[in-house]
């Protein structure tokens, strides 16, 4: 009977040390960490969206007939906030990013607008919801970086030996990252012609 009791002990103590090995509890940490800097990320897209509309009735009231631009952000605003998007589905996340992108044209346009007008940039509350969007557009880089190391961190460990054998057992795969939507321009640095005037 002791002997039964030695062997049970020796079965516990093997595969406590395999399923501590595993990488089970690392995965299921650094899936919380994406997850949490994914939410971080979101939170500062939707603190943009939400300065949007307080933005453009200010530039509204100076701007009526740069009605087109101000449709374009509102629209554009529309769009962004309107996708669901599920960041472990690659073509979701791209759909996202590419409607961000198109809501920062939008807002690049509405700032070309403001500097059109004086009167407008000397506004207070102008300034002030400007100045806003900028540190908003500043977290939103910072909440994106951290997004991109927490993914990177992640997918390299559920790719290591032993920890990818346990990701396949129960089915973790490699998450899709952010990209840069024109990565073939980049590629190539931009032509400087000092010759021309």
């Amino acid at each position: 009977m002791r002997v039964k009791n030695w062997v049970v002990l020796a079965m516990v103590v093997v595969a406590s040390g395999l399923l501590s090995g595993c990488g089970y509890n690392r995965i299921q940490q650094m899936d919380e960490d994406t997850k949490a800097a994914w939410s971080d990320v979101l939170n500062q897209y939707q603190r943009r969206a939400d300065l949007i509309p307080n933005l453009v009735n200010t530039v509204k009231g100076y701007a009526k007939h740069e009605e087109s631009v101000l449709i374009g952000v509102t629209e554009a605003r529309a769009k962004a906030t309107s996708v669901k998007v599920d960041v472990a589905n690659e073509n979701s996340l791209n759909q996202f990013q590419k409607n961000q992108g198109e809501l920062s044209q939008a807002l690049g346009k509405l700032m070309v607008v403001a500097e059109r007008y004086p009167e407008l940039k000397a506004d207070q509350n102008f300034r002030d919801l400007q100045a806003q969007l900028e540190g908003t557009e500043n977290r939103i880089t910072v909440a994106r970086n951290r997004y991109i190391q927490s993914v990177k961190e992640y997918n390299i460990t559920i790719r290591q030996f032993p920890v990818n054998l346990t990701a396949q057992w129960f089915g973790y795969t490699v998450k899709p990252n952010f990209t840069v939507e024109n990565e073939a321009q980049i590629e190539h640095p931009p032509a400087v012609d000092f010759s021309k005037p």
